[in-house]
């Protein structure tokens, strides 16, 4: 049985290997590179296939397991799923895609290793802010070394500053949110990986984004949890989902202002 101690360790270590590709893959290509479209409609760079390369490479010299990443395809993602029953590299090679391929300096790298569907290992890394958020289970949760929270979450809802993605909830939920809404600000950083994060460390309060994939939220559940946050998809269920299944996510930076962000929510879903 692993220590929590030897789980940070090798969360640092990752977490070193996360940066080190992404110094080397990722940011010469910022501001250069070429945005295209996906079948589903989403943005794609050579970024996004030469930081999946990098890793799918380099994860398994830290922990020998398979690798699933956001760029394979359905067909391949499944084997790797089914592959990965005791071991499994989980990445998304750039979230936030978009804001990358724009310039704009909100977007990740997010890495998580699991252990029968459950993240032992977390890290999301942004190369431009040089911010890496990482965690191992039962460790703690870490920005650069400094334990997360930042701050200590507000006590009342009403005083919360949430993270809400407007384009992936209903519209009688969005409504809901945008002419009565229960928190006092919004925002909307289009990079769900490091939005959990940023509930992590208490620059987000609460948070509810109405579909994720498993790399989407595999790291950053992980940096919540470790860092005394709370979280759940919108029906209440846990995150345990395959790689074909979006899931909804609702969270917070503690217990009791979760409390109060779902019970408002299920009111008015």
């Amino acid at each position: 049985m692993m220590t929590s101690a030897q789980r940070l360790e090798q969360a640092r270590s990752l977490t070193q290997l996360v940066r080190e590709m992404a110094h080397e893959i990722i940011l010469p290509r910022y501001l250069r590179a070429t945005r295209e479209r996906k079948a589903d409609g989403s943005v794609l760079t050579e970024a996004d296939l030469a930081s999946q390369a990098a890793l799918v490479a380099r994860l398994p010299g830290l922990i020998p397991a398979p690798v699933l990443g956001e760029e394979m395809s359905a067909e391949e993602q499944g084997r790797v799923w089914h592959q990965g029953t005791h071991g499994l590299w989980v990445i998304d090679p750039i979230d936030g895609t978009t804001n990358f391929a724009n310039g704009i300096p909100f977007f990740g790298v997010a890495v998580a290793y699991l252990v029968g569907h459950k993240t032992q290992l977390g890290v999301v890394y942004n190369p431009v802010t040089d911010e890496a958020f990482y965690a191992g289970r039962g460790a703690g949760a870490w920005l650069n070394d400094v334990p997360l929270p930042l701050r200590s979450p507000t006590t009342q809802l009403r005083d919360a500053v949430a993270g809400v993605d407007f384009k992936r909830i209903s519209h009688h939920l969005g409504d809901e949110l945008a002419v009565r809404p229960p928190y006092y600000s919004q925002r909307n950083f289009g990079s769900s990986a490091l939005e959990w994060c940023y509930v992590a460390a208490g620059r987000l309060d609460v948070y509810i984004h109405g579909g994720q994939m498993l790399w989407d939220y595999a790291a950053g559940r992980l940096i919540l949890e470790e860092a005394g946050g709370s979280y759940s998809s919108l029906g209440g269920t846990p995150l345990t989902a395959g790689p074909a299944i979006k899931r909804s996510v609702i969270a917070a930076a503690s217990p009791a202002l979760f409390e109060q962000w779902r019970t408002w929510l299920h009111a008015h879903a």
